[in-house]
């Protein structure tokens, strides 16, 4: 009989959160808690809040499968205590003999495993290092809704995206995935302004698109429009080269970058300002200012919220920790993680964060509803994991029906299978996408 890894691997079921970690491996370790992540925090995207209102039942028996797997004695739910909704139906249905709740306060970036971690256990993970060395494994809510599914044999095949922002109508609704984003702005009413950019997943966190041709993998968190002037669109337009130009000649040093960095502020030697500096002396001593980079989770705070002159010092320590892989240095931190005094009276709220990025305007309910979308065709990313891209296992012309494998691993290989999430005939199969037209 399949373990639960084997199932997860061959439903293709990974980290629904962003990471895109494949499950089945967080499924084969040990571990004493099974934490399940609903600490939705990047600005205007409301899925996880959703999925947990309405499938309580689905997530939770994910997460005790991911609990009996793993050998842990107790659950933590991790939830924002200002979604009520979400925080009623996850408590009714919570066996309180194994799983605590764990309400949490509505800042950024609440969802990183980082502060979850120590916000639900009280142990802190070690300085480069992950949960499951103080004995954790982290799910998002998403993922263990599909631990459920694959449980029963269902692959991962939708995906629940918000689509937010500059529309007429914000939505939250299952898409299958590799659908192109045209087809998804008219269900949430269209864009509401003519020329615009789409952030995938997020402001903070996410990439910016122009293109609608682009589609959704398994980790596509959602779709937030803005105009095309709107000042997150035109920061983020600007070329790598002249954010570090504006650095170098405009950082005055003030270390409020460094100040409110949520790494920093648990204990983990990231030093934004220092990085910075970097850009000035790379001359002399690039090796020294890049590595206070090393431990960056890539959040943003520091460059859309800390920095009073704009600057760019995320993508600052982006570059400095891509020098490093390059050199082949790896930093360790010397000293023991200890919580910063003023770590509580730093915390950004969202409703501060979204007033700073000139979002609030936006800010609005994104319901769930149960579409019955059916797009002409989609294409199927062999790459939306971490680990090794699945190999394509159909031809073109071939026949294939909603969950059949269309892309497969071997069995020592890390990753993810891929199916098909539409009926329909197999066109292009490329060394990076295979198409189904329906």
């Amino acid at each position: 009989m399949a373990t639960l890894a084997e199932k997860l691997k061959t439903c293709g079921v990974v980290g629904a959160g962003g990471a895109g970690f494949p499950t089945g491996v967080k499924a084969s370790a040990r571990a004493e808690f099974v934490i399940a992540n609903g600490a939705e925090c990047e600005p205007l995207l409301h899925k996880d809040a959703e999925l947990m209102a309405h499938f309580p039942a689905e997530i939770l028996s994910g997460l005790k499968m991911m609990m009996e797997a793993t050998g842990a004695a107790r659950g933590k739910f991790g939830v924002k205590s200002k979604n009520q909704a979400a925080v009623e139906a996850i408590q009714s249905r919570l066996d309180a003999a194994l799983v605590d709740l764990v309400l949490l306060g509505d800042f950024y970036p609440s969802g990183d495993e980082f502060e979850l971690v120590p916000a639900a256990t009280g142990r802190l993970v070690p300085a480069g290092g992950i949960p499951l060395q103080v004995g954790c494994v982290v799910a998002n809510v998403e993922t263990l809704y599909n631990v459920h599914q694959a449980e029963r044999g269902e692959p991962v095949t939708r995906k629940l995206i918000t689509v937010a922002g500059a529309v007429a109508k914000p939505q939250t609704l299952w898409a299958p995935i590799g659908t192109p984003f045209r087809d998804l702005l008219p269900l949430a009413g269209g864009a509401t302004v003519r020329d615009f950019g789409v952030f995938v997943s997020g402001v903070m966190m996410g990439t910016l698109t122009f293109s609608l041709d682009e589609v959704i993998t398994k980790t596509t968190g959602g779709l937030i429009v803005l105009p095309r002037d709107h000042y997150l669109v035109s920061r983020k337009e600007r070329p790598p080269q002249a954010m570090h130009r504006i650095g170098r000649s405009a950082c005055d040093q003030c270390s409020y970058c460094t100040e409110f960095c949520p790494r920093y502020l648990l204990g983990y030697e990231i030093v934004p300002h220092k990085v910075m500096r970097g850009l000035a002396f790379s001359a002399s001593g690039a090796k020294q200012w890049n590595q206070w980079a090393e431990l960056c989770c890539g959040c943003g705070l520091c460059t859309l919220y800390a920095c009073p002159e704009d600057l760019y010092p995320k993508e600052a320590c982006d570059q400095a920790k891509r020098h490093l892989r390059e050199a082949g240095i790896k930093f360790r931190q010397q000293k023991p993680v200890e919580i910063h005094p003023m770590k509580e009276g730093r915390r950004v709220p969202l409703a501060m964060l979204r007033k700073r990025l000139k979002l609030e305007e936006y800010e609005r309910p994104a319901p769930f509803a149960e579409l019955d979308l059916r797009p002409p065709a989609v294409r199927l990313k062999l790459s939306q994991h971490a680990g090794v891209p699945a190999h394509p296992a159909v031809r073109s012309g071939q026949k294939v029906k909603t969950g059949d494998a269309v892309a497969t691993l071997e069995a020592a290989e890390m990753g993810a299978h891929i199916h098909a999430s539409i009926r329909g005939t197999v066109g292009a199969v490329t060394e990076h996408y295979i198409e189904i037209v329906a």
